[in-house]
């Protein structure tokens, strides 16, 4: 049943009190309506409009929303327990909660009344894009936009935009790289969306043209913090693939908990135990298990790493490069326990009325992404080898 704006408000007001549990408790009561409209995700390219406004009154969206603001401001690692349970419900789920919800911290970004004014709407939905860069060229009291940006994830549910852009003076570039907010209303969406992987992220194209940006709703790339909190203090360039790193582990669990469902009862043809009592099988889930359970304490752990180091000042370049090889290493993880989960289950894992297939092809798609670009494992290596990084993205 979907819910009204009024009620979804109404539910706003206790959004910041929830726990990371509070919020994983919440996903799991809604396994029954995600199993039921599940299959008409792909097709549509998007969510539901009833189960996205469900997600938005729990407040999944908003996770990272300052206390102050009347968020709940989770750490980064009760962040990590909601991506991870969210992403074992649903791929596309799990993607548009970690980049949905980990945008809340733009309200530690902008003037106070700018977030309040993004963030009244109770359904509201930050869409960023990094993956190209914009104009935004200098104007009296704020900036002229324009440009096109790839990827932009929950598009078709976002209520405003923010893209990256460089700033233009007197036709030049200035190598001075900005976010710019922008409402849904001077926003252009392109239906090119059509993916094997993540279909229903709606993650299209978005385009501005020539919109008119004030300075208010405008900030460097790398933010002073207008609130308090280390998580908000954290390089852009961390802190974006934290949101998403998370998800291939989630799928996992997903996919292994699937699989466990299905061991119980399936047989190979001439077989008389079922895949769960054969010795080999629980051999290759032993291993599995092992594999996912470390990855997950390295994410953590290389994450707990970098917030230390930013509170303490330290160089953080190290901790910043092993914070992505642990993203890389947890993605590929991820991926190889669920292909060999698929190729326990054999033939019925290929059938779209399995779920192990949506794992697989959504993990797939979530590895895609630079957050985890296996590039991560030049900059480890140069890091250990005492190689130059200053030339290096990481």
């Amino acid at each position: 049943m979907a819910i009204s704006k009024e009620t979804a408000t109404a539910q706003m007001d206790y959004v910041g009190e929830m726990s990371a549990a509070d919020f994983c408790a919440e996903l799991r009561e809604l396994s029954e309506t995600v199993t039921r409209q599940r299959a008409g995700f792909d097709t549509a390219g998007r969510l539901p409009d009833d189960l996205y406004r469900r997600l938005a009154a729990i407040g999944l969206f908003r996770l990272w929303l300052p206390a102050a603001l009347g968020g709940p401001e989770l750490s980064a690692l009760d962040f990590m327990d909601v991506v991870e349970e969210a992403s074992a419900l649903d791929g596309a789920i799990g993607w548009l909660v970690s980049n949905g919800g980990g945008m809340g911290r733009v309200g530690a970004y902008l003037p106070v009344d700018c977030a309040r004014e993004i963030f009244a709407d109770p359904e509201a939905f930050v869409v960023s894009g990094t993956g190209g860069v914009g104009r935004a060229v200098t104007a009296p009291g704020g900036y002229r936009v324009s440009g096109r940006w790839p990827f932009g994830s929950g598009a078709p549910h976002a209520t405003w935009f923010a893209p990256v852009c460089e700033v233009e003076e007197s036709g030049q570039g200035t190598g001075r790289m900005v976010f710019v907010y922008a409402p849904r209303k001077d926003v252009n969406l392109h239906d090119n969306w059509q993916v094997s992987g993540l279909c229903a992220t709606g993650s299209a194209d978005f385009e501005l043209r020539d919109v008119f940006v004030p300075d208010r709703f405008v900030h460097a790339f790398q933010p002073e913090p207008t609130l308090p909190g280390t998580l908000y203090r954290l390089p852009t360039g961390s802190i974006f693939p934290w949101t998403v790193a998370t998800v291939p582990l989630g799928l996992a669990r997903g996919a292994l908990a699937e699989f466990q469902r299905l061991a119980t009862r399936r047989k190979r043809r001439n077989d008389s135990l079922p895949l769960a009592e054969r010795e080999l099988v629980q051999s290759e889930v032993g291993r599995i298990e092992a594999r996912l359970s470390a990855s997950r304490v390295y994410l953590r752990q290389a994450m707990t790493d970098l917030l230390d180091a930013v509170e303490t000042g330290s160089d953080l370049v190290p901790a910043r490069v092993r914070f992505r090889l642990a993203c890389t290493f947890t993605s590929e993880g991820a991926f190889w326990a669920i292909g060999q989960l698929t190729e326990i289950a054999g033939a019925v894992a290929i059938f779209r009325s399995c779920p192990l297939e949506r794992y697989e092809r959504d993990a797939r798609a979530a590895a895609k992404h630079i957050a985890m670009s296996p590039a991560a494992y030049i900059a480890g290596g140069k890091l250990v080898l005492g190689q130059d990084l200053s030339q290096t993205r990481f």
